[in-house]
């Protein structure tokens, strides 16, 4: 079959990378891609990925069997809608229902209105009524900007001051343009952070394994947020018995909510949550794969993704045969992020990359977010450049292995945490 894959990062150099090894995959394209990506697929890098029509127009050109999405703005651009109403199948949900993350408001009330666990808030849109409120808190207080910020749009403010700065930094200054119009002020919850991803076609919905994402700059989870510095899977602070509550509690339930709220939910939901004393509670719900957890889980798959997602995508609740049949490496996998000089504020681009073959092999695959080729070299373009992804029998085994690949790496630059999944180890 001839498969479409939307976006052009090192999640989707995971997806694509993973979706060729089926013998089902006859032919990938991906838009726009990246050098990496174009080791297993076409790339066409002349078409937006909220481009509803050119991208319709090539998979029907094409005789596309499916498409994947995977980043959130196709989703919320109507992307799937507009393939569906074509008759075209689509791996995601649509917009109605990508606004679980797209909207923090909208996934509050959901939560609140299904009984999901989550920390108390409030919304506001309103800067002076969101500082009165803010004054009458005890920190550390959480800021949240109502819409997609590229995973930058979270500020855990240990004072009065900082969440006050925030609110106009979020609001007044609209450092995230409109997603900051309306922001959602959350209690501080305690506990260990982890990542539940699962499949669904909403009804049936299919756990990942476990992951644990590390969003801090620098060691020990100090400096601003990013888009994710790494992660690494299964994470053991979500053992199987917990794994299980998190569907029956949330997972499940927020599909039926959103079912119940005209939204059937087909592809990949994620949950982002905080292990509290009082059980497993949602930080964030994201409507596609995460990045970086996708680069540490999607290696530990050893079923076939393509029948995977031709089930989720069908619309015909097949899902639920396949409950049995999908299996995981015994072992761990980590994501080390290699990110630019400057990152997460304004990063260099253009520093050329060396190393990535002598530092792969059979344990050991570099994914590649930002780079894109200048005179036949590979070269930096983006805030977080590559996924050094290493799996090993254990976690200290895979990033054993990570690391070791990691110093095969260079370019002018290149800054990487030195404790990825310290949390596990330990």
């Amino acid at each position: 079959m001839k498969i479409l894959v939307i976006g052009g990062g090192g999640r989707e150099h995971a997806m694509v990378w993973k979706l060729s090894q089926s013998p089902k995959a006859e032919k990938i394209y991906c838009i726009p891609g990246n050098p990496g990506i174009a080791q297993f697929a076409e790339c066409i890098d002349n078409i937006s990925v909220t481009d509803k029509v050119g991208l319709s127009n090539f998979a029907l050109e094409n005789k596309i069997d499916l498409t994947i999405v995977g980043p959130e703005t196709p989703l919320v651009a109507g992307v799937t809608d507009h393939f569906r109403e074509l008759g075209l199948k689509i791996f995601g949900p649509n917009a109605n229902a990508a606004q679980i993350e797209s909207s923090k408001s909208f996934a509050k009330d959901l939560m609140i209105k299904y009984n999901i666990p989550t920390a108390g808030s409030e919304v506001f849109t309103d800067a002076e009524e969101a500082i009165s409120y803010i004054k009458k808190q005890q920190p550390p207080i959480v800021i949240k900007a109502d819409g997609l910020a590229a995973g930058k749009g979270v500020v855990i403010a240990l004072t009065h001051d900082e969440a006050v700065k925030a609110i106009q930094e979020i609001m007044v200054d609209k450092v995230f343009g409109d997603s900051g119009n309306k922001v959602v002020i959350e209690e501080f919850l305690t506990g260990e952070e982890a990542s539940l991803l699962a499949f669904t076609d909403g009804y049936t919905v299919i756990p990942m394994l476990p992951a644990q994402d590390h969003k801090r700059i620098f060691e020990g989870d100090t400096g601003p947020n990013t888009g994710g510095m790494g992660a690494y899977a299964p994470a053991p602070v979500v053992p199987e018995f917990l794994k299980a509550k998190i569907v029956l509690d949330i997972l499940e339930p927020i599909i039926t909510a959103l079912r119940e709220e005209g939204c059937i939910y087909s592809g990949c939901i994620y949950a982002g949550l905080m292990i509290t004393k009082d059980g497993p509670k949602v930080i964030e719900f994201n409507a596609r794969f995460g990045d970086p957890e996708t680069q540490a889980i999607l290696p530990l798959l050893e079923s076939d993704l393509v029948d995977i997602m031709e089930a989720c995508a069908s619309g015909e609740n097949k899902l639920q045969e396949m409950e049995d049949e999908i299996s995981w490496y015994n072992g761990s996998n980590v994501c080390i992020i290699l990110s630019s000089k400057g990152y997460p504020g304004e990063f260099r681009k253009g520093d050329v990359i060396t190393g990535i073959p002598e530092a792969e092999n059979e344990n050991v695959i570099v994914f590649q977010a930002g780079t894109s080729m200048k005179d036949s070299e590979l070269v930096t373009s983006g805030g977080r450049v590559l996924g050094v992804t290493a799996k090993g029998k254990t976690i200290i085994n895979a990033v054993e292995n990570g690391y070791s690949a990691v110093s095969k790496i260079n370019f002018d630059g290149m800054h990487f945490r030195r404790d990825i999944a310290s949390r596990a180890i330990r």
